[in-house]
């Protein structure tokens, strides 16, 4: 929690010496716009990034394979995020309450998704979930008439029977 409640930080390079940023390590620095995260970043612990308000966007590095519970919950500004095709897990409430998001792109590379990880992102209207088996899920998302699942046209049925409970708005697509 090196940066916690540092409601005055605005931005913040982390040097490429970083391999892991901890849990709560900048949660609550609410006027947070700006974050660089080097390709050194392995992991983003739970809550690091929880309740900056003021971030918009975010771009995960390549080197990432983990984004923990309740990484970005509350960046309720956040706008876009960047998922690369590292992470094998998303955590459970994750992007919890990031009601500015409207998309999310789950790349190939993630096999998990942790309950409510995208709970009441109430703006989310299109993920597009690259992953031709389904990575396993827990009511990761909120349910509601606009939302759209894309998924590859070739796994739309594996897709439809593994969420079931979201079949209705699952879609197959041709990803590039």
């Amino acid at each position: 929690s090196a940066f916690s409640d540092c409601s005055s930080l605005k931005s913040i390079t982390i040097p490429n010496s970083v391999t892991s940023i901890e849990s709560d390590a900048f949660s609550g620095c609410s006027s947070l716009t700006n974050v660089n995260i080097p390709n050194s970043v392995t992991s983003i612990g739970s809550f690091a990034f929880s309740r900056c308000y003021s971030l918009t966007s975010i771009t995960i590095p390549n080197s990432v394979t983990s984004i923990e519970s309740y990484a970005f919950s509350g960046c309720s500004s956040l706008t876009k995020v960047t998922i690369p095709n590292s992470v094998t897990s998303i955590g459970y409430y994750a992007f919890r309450d990031c009601d500015s998001l409207t998309n999310v792109t789950i790349p190939d590379s993630v096999t998990s998704i942790g309950s409510s990880a995208f709970s009441g992102c109430y703006s989310l209207t299109s993920i597009y979930c690259k992953p031709a088996t389904p990575p396993a899920e827990n009511q990761s998302f909120v349910r509601m008439s606009k939302l759209k699942i894309y998924v590859p046209m070739t796994s739309l049925d594996a897709y439809k029977n593994a969420w079931s409970s979201y079949s209705e708005f699952i879609e197959g697509y041709e990803f590039e």
